[in-house]
Order: structure tokens, then sequence, then C-alpha cells
């Protein structure tokens, strides 16, 4: 992608979460099928959640993390980046990690597509991860959270389960280390954390997390994958 483009895809992007920020200062329920995307995991515990990828060249350095650390991840994979690695995708599925579904193409604003696209994208995206890794997603993430009473019926019509975030690095924005890794070290019991490994230059993310994973390990929490039926981690 050339700067013009993925400036401008920047700018949508930083608009909309600003948005949801916004909105999650003055918490919700959205309406629909499927219920409320789950943002919270058992107490003592915390979830690392890994969005956009696979890419050739974070995706792997993330799971050496992960390795090094005994620590498992649920990576929201797009479908179309796991028609071009294939073995990468496999490669997450088989070191234990859970894999959820974030679409097949990450068009935004995901909520303002037509319902027979949102249920296109998250049904190509499930048979494309699906047939690269073996295993059928359990999950799935809106693109940059873009939820709505569609998109959670489309989840739900697809037997997944909607699962969103309460803590964002902002790490997509490239802020700096510093910056990625304080937002991450306030993590806290039942919080899942939103991190990216594809969609542009994630050694920030890589470096933060090198930081932060061992410390948030050192105050007791315990890394565990998002459940695929968090009925009793949902917020209350």
């Amino acid at each position: 992608m050339n700067a013009v483009p993925r400036l401008r895809a920047r700018a949508l992007e930083a608009a909309f979460l600003g948005v949801r920020t916004y909105h999650r200062l003055r918490p919700t329920t959205p309406a629909g099928r499927g219920g409320r995307p789950v943002f919270r995991v058992a107490p003592g515990t915390i979830a690392l959640t890994i969005d956009d990828g696979p890419d050739p060249r974070w995706t792997p350095a993330v799971l050496d993390l992960l390795a090094a650390h005994g620590v498992p991840a649920t990576f929201f994979l797009i479908g179309d980046r796991v028609a071009e690695h294939p073995a990468l995708a496999r490669r997450i599925a088989d070191a234990g990690h859970e894999i959820g579904n974030h679409s097949m193409r990450h068009p935004m604003p995901f909520a303002a597509l037509p319902s027979g696209l949102i249920n296109a994208e998250i049904g190509q995206a499930q048979r494309r991860i699906t047939d690269a890794t073996g295993t059928a997603p359990r999950l799935f993430r809106a693109p940059s959270g873009g939820w709505s009473a569609n998109v959670l019926a489309a989840t739900a019509d697809a037997g997944l389960t909607p699962v969103d975030w309460t803590v964002n690095s902002s790490d997509w924005k490239e802020p700096g280390v510093g910056r990625v890794t304080r937002a991450l070290a306030r993590s806290g019991s039942g919080h899942v954390l939103l991190c990216h490994d594809g969609g542009g230059d994630r050694s920030q993310t890589v470096a933060a997390l090198s930081v932060v994973i061992p410390r948030l390990l050192r105050r007791g929490l315990r890394f565990v994958a998002v459940p695929a039926h968090p009925a009793a981690g949902r917020e209350t």
C-alpha cells in the first residue's frame, strides 16, 4: 500500500475509533440478536487478542514471544490475508492459540454495510480460515469494533460469539513503544487487550508486549484465550 491510501485508511480508522471511545464512556448495549459483545473474561485472568494478521514478518515475532512466556492468545484473522499466508495461519492454530474471524477484507465502517455484505464478509472469512487451519473459528470481532444490530445478527447466524475489547493499545497508530507499553500495563483482572500483528509496522507492538507480558504475569494475572461461550465472562 502506498503512502496516501495508507494515511487515508489510518485517518478513517482514527475517526471511527474516536467515536467508539466517546460511546465507551457512556456504556450501551447494542440491540439485536447475539447479545452484547464480550469484552471481559473471568476474574484473575486476562486475554490478549491480536488483530489483522497473519503477517509474514510480525506474526512469527509475536508467536515466538508468546511461546517464550507460555502465553496463549486469540488471533482475529482477516480472510484475504489467510489466503495469502495459509501456512502461517496453520502455525497459529498448531501453536494452540484461539483463532477468530475478523471478516474477509476488513471493510470500514463495517456496521454501515448492507446486511448481505456483512453476512458475506463473515461467511467468506469463515470458510477461508477453516480451510487453512482445519478448525472453524468460534469467535468474531467486527473490523474496528463496528458493531450494530445487523452485525450482531449476522454473527449469531454464523454461530459465532462477538468479542470486543476492554483495553485498546492503539498500536496501529504507531505512537511509540512507551505509549503502547503504558496502555497495556494498565490492564487488570478480566480485561481483554487489543493489539495488532498486521496492517503496518508492528515492531512497537512486539517491543511493548515483551515488556508488558512478564509484568502482568508478575502481578499474578493468568493469560487465557477468549472462550467460545463466555457467558460467565460477559460484562453485566
